[in-house]
């Protein structure tokens, strides 16, 4: 979920009446042989289970694509958007022109901007063969559903929508994705599908100033560095060690996403979602080229005095002889040591090692909060069927005391991280709407 920060929101109201063109509708370049052929449904259902179009777009309980799904900003909700072939209230009446605009440029056919809770800028890679495809999957094989878009919460005049074309100007680059001669197909191919439809730069890469993605373009090591948003950090996707995927294999990845755990780790939060609705659907050999991509970025850190992560039995003797007296290491015995065991390493692909985790070494530590605090459940999958559950501790722990566990288990088995403060946990608890310990 993409949350437009007070300062973006600031910087496009003052600054972009300067621009007086707002309104205009951008130009868009259509490969003409893209247009002659008929878009391939079939295939645009794959595409959009690739961008996890699902996700957004449908609410619990809903009719699919129908919009109506919050998405947080720190001034109000805006609402997902009915993207079912419904004439009045969906995208029926959308030309294919009207559809690459929306996707590629965040402007719809009467040039309202959409909010970049949509990602266009990743979109904006994609190529018009598979944009044909998407869009004949969307007003030919998706039911048609009469469900009124919902208004934005958003107070007037922070609600104008025009200056976000200035926006757009200063951050959005709206190339399609070119393919590198130096790499192999199946590495294009994965780079194609983690810039472009499957967006993972949205989550997994820090925001600047303006709340933009700080890379688009794949090239520099902050590129899916990892992030810190809406109450979580999802992870560093780069080749660093513990914290990043440098001690993955490309089979490790693949069943990550196909099944949602692996020996080293298991998705939570958002990602679940993910999992479920996307990638677990995607071909085998896209999800191996994916890993082939991704095992190619280069570390995003170059300290090389940073601590590797070194198995150490120190935690266990000290659990094993009673020696484990802090607050830290007493909760954890309590109530975590029966799934993640007392060394830390779980049950393969069951209850995932937190030792070597790099959810658990991130450098922001909201996404181990926010489990611990809510609880998470893995994704249901055809290649593993058992949504296992974690309890939340919310109730249970004191913001002191969770940050003392996090803290335990950053540090325990040889994990090397910073430690987690009362003030840390207090501040996920309130992103997420949990109350404190009664």
């Amino acid at each position: 979920m993409r949350k437009l920060s007070v300062a973006l929101v600031a910087v496009v109201v003052v600054v972009g009446g300067l621009w007086a063109g707002s309104r205009s509708k951008p130009a868009v370049t259509i490969d003409p042989q893209a247009l002659a052929a008929p878009g391939n449904a079939a295939r645009g259902e794959y595409l959009a289970r690739a961008g996890d179009c699902m996700a957004c777009h449908t609410a619990k309980g809903g009719a699919p694509f129908a919009g109506g799904v919050p998405l947080a900003t720190p001034l109000g909700a805006v609402y997902s958007t009915n993207i079912t072939p419904d004439k009045a209230h969906g995208i029926g009446d959308w030309s294919f022109d009207d559809f690459v605009l929306a996707m590629r440029e965040g402007v719809t056919p009467k040039g309202r901007h959409l909010y970049p809770a949509m990602p266009y800028t990743s979109y904006a890679k994609v190529s018009d063969a598979d944009l044909k495809d998407l869009y004949a999957y969307f007003t030919n094989q998706v039911a048609a559903s009469p469900q009124p878009n919902t208004p934005a919460d958003i107070p007037w005049p922070l609600n104008l929508r025009w200056p976000l074309a200035y926006w757009n100007r200063v951050f959005h680059d709206d190339a399609r994705f070119k393919s590198d001669d130096a790499h192999s197909v199946e590495w294009n191919r994965g780079a194609y599908l983690v810039q472009g439809l499957a967006h993972c730069g949205t989550c997994h890469t820090p925001r600047g100033v303006g709340f933009q993605e700080v890379d688009l373009s794949g090239l520099s090591v902050r590129y899916l560095s990892g992030a810190k948003i809406d109450g979580s950090a999802p992870v560093n996707l780069r080749g660093d060690k513990g914290v990043g995927l440098g001690d993955w294999k490309e089979e490790d990845i693949v069943a990550l996403l196909k099944t949602g755990r692996n020996a080293h780790s298991a998705v939570t939060g958002p990602m679940g979602e993910v999992v479920e609705h996307s990638t677990q659907h995607l071909s085998d050999a896209d999800l191996h080229a994916i890993a082939v991509y991704l095992k190619s970025l280069t570390p995003a850190s170059t300290d090389a005095a940073a601590p590797a992560y070194k198995a150490d039995d120190a935690t266990l003797t000290a659990i094993m002889t009673g020696h484990a007296n802090d607050v830290g290491s007493r909760i954890y015995i309590d109530s975590c040591a029966a799934c993640h065991r007392q060394n830390g390493e779980g049950a393969a692909r069951v209850f995932p090692s937190l030792a070597n985790n790099p959810s658990v070494l991130a450098e922001h530590p909201d996404s181990l909060i926010a489990v611990i605090l809510a609880g998470s459940r893995l994704p249901s999958t055809a290649s593993a069927p058992a949504p296992l559950a974690m309890p939340p501790f919310a109730w249970r722990y004191d913001d002191d005391e969770v940050a003392q566990l996090a803290t335990f288990v950053r540090s325990a088995w040889g994990n090397h991280a910073s430690a987690v403060s009362a003030d840390d946990v207090k501040r996920v608890r309130a992103q997420m709407g949990l109350e404190a310990k009664r």
